[in-house]
């Protein structure tokens, strides 16, 4: 069954947040919009790469109204080290929620019971507690936050003008449609065009994994090296 449309499960959780371990609930998500990002786990080479995309966007989630949640099935106290340790971590601002039990893995069916990790899973959360949307995908491709950021609004202008959809590629401040039996049937060419950059990633073919925006273009990543 999908999640879409369904409220967040209750779950009890610690995590590293600004220097102090924190209690994160299902109470913590209801009141604002919230962003859940999984991730495999931590002190891995492709992890903080997202972790510091999300940072660098993080001000555009507090301007919306959002908190961010990175997910790993580590514990809150690995998390501590990995956001002392690596410069890239280290600017998260955001709580990084500590999963060891798989409790919230298993709730979002994001989780890998052969690896006891998680798979590269987004969701948005509604200040009601109810998931707007979800992205999950093969653990070697990162996440371009920016579109997380896009999916967050256009949810956020849903809900704020009932009976408006966004159409394709919607970003705040373009006209929305309002669904009527007169649109029926009007497939315009723009409708199909699928992004480049999703194109460019689903036909690589096999090699090393995606890494967000921010370290895709790395000189240091055409050696083998990675950030830490």
């Amino acid at each position: 069954m999908s999640l879409i449309n369904t409220q967040v499960q209750p779950f009890k959780a610690q995590a590293f947040h600004n220097g102090k371990f924190i209690e994160v609930t299902e109470a913590s998500l209801k009141g604002k919009w919230s962003v859940l990002i999984f991730m495999p786990a931590a002190f891995t080479f492709n992890c903080p790469t997202e972790i510091e995309d999300a940072a660098d966007n993080y001000a555009e989630f507090q301007k919306a109204g959002a908190e961010v949640y990175i997910v790993t099935t580590d514990t809150h106290f690995s998390h501590k080290v990995w956001h002392e340790t690596s410069p890239a971590v280290g600017k998260a601002k955001f709580p990084l929620v500590g999963d060891p039990t798989h409790q919230l893995t298993n709730a979002f069916g994001v989780h890998i019971a052969s690896e006891g990790l998680a798979l590269r899973g987004t969701f948005v959360v509604n200040p009601d507690g109810v998931i707007k949307t979800m992205e999950v995908h093969s653990n070697e491709i990162a996440r371009d936050v920016s579109e997380t950021l896009r999916k967050l609004k256009a949810a956020q202008y849903t809900a704020a003008h009932p009976g408006q959809v966004c159409p394709a590629k919607w970003k705040e401040g373009a006209k929305t449609l309002a669904p009527s039996i007169d649109l029926v049937g009007d497939l315009s060419p723009a409708a199909h065009a699928l992004p480049i950059r999703a194109l460019s990633a689903a036909h690589a073919g096999p090699g090393p994994a995606c890494v967000a925006p921010s370290e895709f273009s790395h000189p240091l990543n055409h050696k083998g090296r990675h950030p830490q």
